[in-house]
């Protein structure tokens, strides 16, 4: 395509291929089982194929600041890179957030051993149809050595006068001895309907350390499908979060590799889902190298007539001896009508390894509800204490102190005032 470059162009015939084979995922295939990707896709959307500007000043838009928490702030409109008139964040030497097309046309050498590996268009639908479409995106560049003090937040908006269909690409590349926070704030713009694939492919480098969280405060009228493929080296450490407070219906992919020697993720997610919302979480985590750890954990509060699945699936191969896994999904249906899939899976290869998982799923308990109305607390105010507290758990987790605060207000208010979007809470203004 003219208004991309070589770098993504040179795989954009096998992403077509690949997905003309494969055709739309059926919920015949295990790792679509709960998804509706025919319905999601069957809308007349628009495509943006000569890159027309949509008018929007983001900095008055969104803010989506957090307090006490020093972050450099990029936007995302669409799927295209927000360049502004305002002077450029200050970054260490040798760093770079931004167009990835931009960056491929002058070092095109330096990406083409990272784009569109990990997410491989063979493997999986979403991912060729994204690598087919995509002409641009994010790209984060960590060199060795390199530690990034300043959070660095990308808000996603998606906006359009008409039904729009977006094809969103991340590049994150983390050398060795390197670190990165990433913090990603997802948000709609107008009223349409919007369907957004969002492919993100992440290489942590030796003894390096990425913390990623991932924010979603979208629309009833929102659809997005996720892709995150994640490989760690030796020695390295993810922190990974993802927290979905309003959304129409997200399909999240995250394949996790543990490649390296002695490599850790710590995985997590929270939903709070009310109306007609549909969360859908599928998770893989490859124990490749020796003595790697992971520790997964996901808790859903579904509401009113949401959906919400979990499938997360933890593989030893045959080299990952002495592997360290707990993986936990809990979830809350406070609704009659509101529905939850879990399916937590182990698959191992390896005789000495420490494996435990499981799921819960429940209601509010009401031995903990009549206590506190013995001590005069209101059965609404009850309900979103032992809400709030189900789901806090996940977010105490969370190793940046002023994000993990910030998180656990905006939750309390999503308890407390419903799908009002947080513009119209205390803490924005």
């Amino acid at each position: 395509m003219d208004h991309s470059c070589g770098l993504l162009n040179g795989q954009r015939d096998r992403g077509m291929e690949d997905f003309a084979r494969q055709g739309l995922p059926s919920r015949k295939q295990e790792r679509y089982k709960y998804a509706h990707v025919a319905e999601d896709f069957a809308p007349d959307y628009g495509l943006n194929l000569r890159r027309l500007i949509f008018k929007v000043d983001p900095y008055r838009a969104y803010r989506c600041s957090v307090p006490n928490m020093g972050t450099n702030l990029y936007y995302m409109i669409n799927d295209i890179f927000y360049t502004s008139p305002f002077a450029t964040p200050e970054l260490p030497e040798g760093v770079f957030v931004g167009s990835l097309r931009t960056f491929a046309l002058q070092h095109e050498e330096l990406l083409a051993d990272y784009y569109a590996k990990l997410a491989r268009t063979e493997v999986d639908a979403i991912t060729a149809l994204n690598t087919a479409y995509a002409q641009d995106g994010l790209l984060v560049y960590v060199p060795a050595g390199v530690r990034v003090k300043p959070t660095l937040q990308v808000v996603n908006m998606v906006r359009g006068d008409v039904d729009i269909l977006t094809h969103r690409r991340t590049l994150v590349i983390v050398g060795d001895e390197a670190e990165a926070n990433l913090l990603f704030c997802d948000h709609t713009v107008d009223n349409g309907t919007f369907l957004t694939t969002n492919v993100s492919e992440v290489y942590v480098g030796k003894n390096s350390r990425v913390n990623w969280y991932a924010l979603e405060e979208t629309s009833a009228s929102n659809r997005l499908y996720d892709n995150l493929y994640v490989s760690q080296e030796e020695g390295s450490h993810v922190e990974f979060a993802t927290i979905t407070l309003r959304n129409g219906t997200s399909r999240h992919r995250s394949d996790f590799i543990l490649k390296g020697k002695g490599s850790d993720a710590r995985i997590m997610g929270a939903v709070v889902a009310a109306d007609e919302e549909c969360v859908d979480h599928n998770l893989l985590v490859v124990h490749e190298g020796e003595a790697c750890k992971s520790n997964v954990l996901y808790k859903y509060v579904l509401d009113g007539r949401s959906v919400g699945a979990f499938a997360g699936k933890v593989m030893v191969k045959p080299s990952g001896q002495h592997a360290d896994s707990q993986e936990t999904n809990a979830n809350l249906c406070v609704s009659p009508t509101a529905h939850m899939y879990t399916q937590p899976m182990l698959e191992i290869y390896a005789d000495d390894v420490k494996c435990n998982h499981g799921s819960t799923v429940g209601q509010l308990d009401q031995t903990a509800l009549f206590y506190m109305a013995q001590r005069g607390i209101s059965p609404e105010e009850s309900r979103l204490l032992l809400q709030h507290a189900f789901v806090n758990e996940v977010i105490q987790q969370i190793q940046l102190v002023p994000l993990r605060e910030r998180l656990s207000q905006m939750i309390e208010q999503r308890f407390r005032y419903g799908n009002n979007g947080c513009g119209n809470c205390s803490l924005c203004k």
